[in-house]
């Protein structure tokens, strides 16, 4: 039985990715793969899950509570940057956030939690790059920050996201300066910084080099975007 498109691309990506390991000298069972999904229907979310695929990366609430009414058993993780008053929207659906930027999103996705009685894992989102075009907390606030989420009980830190600069010398500095700041909360708190939420379809190989543990792969796998 031939393989369709989607399983085609999603073996070479993780073809990909076990080569990246091996350059690193890292297993590739460290890495995950998390399929970006926004943009693409339902038709091609269902291929990409008859492929292995489980979870999903997507970028705006509406879009993702919509394909996982349609899809409950897949899970749903929330990649785009989170507006205040669909904290509550989003956590009804989401297994994980990784753009936690401000501490008032964090009490507003505290409240919610409780009010649906759950807790909900969470990574920081930090802004390694200096763009202004790009959410996340600057990187030399990181530590004061993670330091105030005791106070949101519901809301479990797992680790840190970044998207990184186009350049890819100013990408891998800014990879770079992610796992030092997970190396200074790992320092401080424990193993319970365990993720890097870092790399994309164009590079990804950098990410796993400076020690990603999950890359966000849409376009190597679906394709290019369907236009909304």
């Amino acid at each position: 039985m031939s393989q369709t498109p989607i399983a085609q691309n999603l073996d070479a990506v993780l073809a990909s990715i076990a080569e990246a390991c091996l350059r690193a000298g890292r297993h590739d069972n460290d890495v995950r793969v998390l399929p970006v999904s926004k943009t693409q229907p339902l038709s091609v979310i269902r291929e990409a899950m008859a492929a292995g695929c489980r979870s999903f990366g997507e970028n705006r609430v509406q879009d993702m509570a919509a394909k996982a009414e349609q899809c409950p058993q897949a899970s749903w993780e929330m990649i785009g940057h989170l507006q205040h008053n669909k904290a509550r929207a989003a956590v009804r659906v989401m297994s994980m956030l990784h753009s936690l930027d401000s501490l008032e999103l964090a009490r507003k996705l505290h409240v919610a939690c409780s009010e649906l009685n759950r807790t909900l894992d969470v990574l920081v989102q930090v802004n390694t790059s200096g763009e202004s075009t790009k959410y996340g907390i600057p990187a030399h606030e990181v530590m004061d920050f993670t330091g105030h989420l005791s106070n949101f009980p519901l809301l479990k830190p797992r680790g840190l996201m970044t998207i990184a600069h186009p350049s890819r010398d100013l990408a891998a500095h800014g990879f770079d300066v992610l796992a030092r700041l997970r190396t200074q909360l790992q320092d401080r708190d424990g193993p319970i910084w365990s993720e890097l939420s870092m790399g994309m379809s164009g590079d990804f190989d950098l990410a796993i080099a400076h020690g990603s543990t999950c890359v966000r792969i849409g376009t190597a796998i679906f394709g290019s975007r369907h236009v909304q």
